[in-house]
């Protein structure tokens, strides 16, 4: 009796402590949602009523669709390129032995431990010297900015395509390449499809990082050029209205609807 009741007391433990951490991210999620829809230009509680206009207000500021269609257009390059080098990088490290593997594969992963000013930095020095090196445009240029965040991209790709090679059997491309496939074919036919949730998982987490990213970006950007993480904070050094709430629950819809369509074709807690 006292057993059962020891195994109930630390189930309902651990579903209160998963409960309080849940709130504890939601909460903010829900205010900025809420605010959104404040009739008031000042935020203050409580609210005085509820429009919709602060929607329609973010098609009256150019800089917003300005930055939406950059971070949206850098996003989708430096998800492909991240996709061109990062499978192929797992496909190496998961299934090939030679020297440096182990320390390959934590620097493959590196970008995601790396403060983002500290990495931004860095790509910001890089981009200097190979301007010097080069004597050709790098810094501030569209491409060196997909390059950026190229580098953020990569660490989730690696990650999530080596989590599903790890649980692809090894036999059934050896019975394939027996039955006269060769690489490419047994790649195409029995390797991809297996790894396919591995690689939408880390194409949508690394899409999302870099639609978001700020704090690199800032090294980055030129003349012109400016993403929306960067258009928001720039809106608030000057003014202070739900706007910003209501671009915020923009971007949550659309991650969350793509979240959504993704897991219905492929079933991400296979790999996350």
């Amino acid at each position: 009796m006292i057993a059962v009741i020891r195994r109930r007391a630390r189930r309902w433990a651990l579903n209160g402590a998963a409960a309080i951490t849940l709130g504890y991210i939601l909460t903010p999620l829900v205010f900025v949602t809420w605010l959104a829809f404040f009739r008031q230009e000042i935020p203050s509680f409580p609210p005085e009523g509820y429009s919709m206009r602060w929607f329609a207000a973010i098609l009256d500021q150019p800089k917003f669709v300005e930055g939406f269609r950059m971070s949206f257009q850098v996003g989708v390059l430096a998800t492909f390129f991240g996709l061109s080098l990062g499978v192929p990088a797992a496909l190496a490290v998961v299934r090939h032995r030679f020297a440096f593997r182990v320390p390959l594969s934590q620097l493959l992963l590196m970008p995601l431990i790396v403060p983002g000013v500290v990495l931004g930095t860095a790509m910001y020095v890089f981009q200097v010297e190979a301007e010097k090196g080069l004597d050709v445009d790098v810094l501030g240029t569209f491409y060196a900015l997909v390059a950026g965040h190229t580098v953020i991209i990569i660490p989730w790709v690696v990650r999530l395509v080596t989590a599903s090679l790890v649980g692809v059997d090894r036999s059934i491309e050896e019975a394939a390449q027996n039955l006269g496939a060769n690489a490419f074919v047994t790649f195409w036919r029995i390797t991809l499809p297996a790894i396919r949730p591995g690689i939408v998982a880390g194409a949508l987490f690394g899409f999302v990082t870099s639609f978001g990213n700020l704090e690199m970006s800032l090294f980055l950007v030129g003349p012109g050029r400016t993403t929306l993480p960067i258009v928001v904070l720039q809106y608030l050094e000057w003014k202070i209205d739900p706007t910003i709430a209501a671009v915020s629950v923009v971007q949550i819809l659309l991650i969350g609807i793509a979240m959504l369509i993704t897991d219905r074709y492929v079933k991400l807690a296979r790999v996350v």
